[in-house]
């Protein structure tokens, strides 16, 4: 039988910043559905090679394919029209915009109406357009469960509460891929298990195809489908969560444990 066509393909990517190479030769696929974790140390290359599907990094060699489309020379912008959304390790937010702002902000790529129909507000499309728009962001908001902080200032916000946002902001992009850099960084074990939750309701219940960086090893076991291992920015495993686990190469290279030790996991079993 046949393999089922990747919805995103990376081949042989590379890239170096002036003597570092952060990737070298990286290839794999993610197939539709799935929830493929990432991992790998520090400065393995795991967020560089988020940029270079998302488009803030153009590699040096290599391809990088949505749906078999080749968008490596694609803008960030034009790849998140095509169905390519992220959050990010460090809160991109806009600090001075409201919760509902951030999120709408998402939707931007998938307005309709231009500046001369737009002006024509109420008898133009501009105003049904609007409504549509706001009830897929409303829908999300109930999702996360963030509606008792729709009006509030973004940046006056916990951090936990700012990294539900972010989430949500991404997932108005309306992505068949959403990229997610470390989405549970900094959280206590309560945030932790409640992002993991929302993660998984994305994967199954929304149909996204998630892609995340996570180091918490207990998080990656128990949601991933698959998994990838960097190391000084190559690939060196490769997977099914236990097989990856169980790979020597991972043990020594990120785990940091002998032959026989388990790895600590950070939340229960979903």
């Amino acid at each position: 039988m046949a393999e089922a066509a990747p919805v995103l393909e990376i081949r042989d990517v590379s890239i170096g910043f002036g003597g570092v190479q952060a990737l070298s030769e990286v290839s794999f696929k993610v197939f539709q559905g799935e929830l493929f974790s990432i991992i790998g140390p520090n400065g393995a290359g795991k967020t560089s090679m988020l940029n270079c599907i998302s488009g803030r990094y153009r590699p040096n060699r290599g391809q990088v394919l949505l749906e078999g489309r080749d968008v490596t020379g694609l803008s960030p912008n034009h790849r998140a029209r095509l169905g390519l959304g992220r959050t990010f390790q460090n809160l991109a937010l806009f600090g001075h915009m409201t919760v509902l702002d951030n999120i709408m902000v998402g939707r931007h790529h998938l307005l309709k109406n231009n500046f001369l129909s737009g002006g024509l507000y109420w008898l133009g499309g501009a105003q049904k357009e609007e409504l549509a728009h706001r009830r897929a962001v409303e829908d999300i908001i109930d999702f996360l469960e963030i509606a008792h902080i729709r009006k509030a200032v973004a940046g006056t916000l916990p951090y936990g509460l700012r990294k539900r946002v972010e989430l949500a902001r991404a997932m108005a992009v309306q992505p068949k891929v959403l990229l997610l850099d470390e989405p549970m960084a900094g959280m206590n074990l309560e945030e932790k298990e409640d992002m993991a939750r929302y993660i998984v309701d994305i994967n199954q219940e929304w149909g996204m195809t998630v892609i995340m960086i996570e180091h918490d090893m207990g998080v990656v076991m128990d949601i991933s489908n698959r998994v990838m291992v960097l190391e000084f920015g190559r690939k060196i495993a490769e997977g099914l969560s236990a097989e990856v686990m169980a790979d020597e190469r991972v043990k020594v290279a990120y785990i940091g444990v002998d032959d026989g030790d388990q790895p600590t996991t950070g939340v229960t079993r979903l």
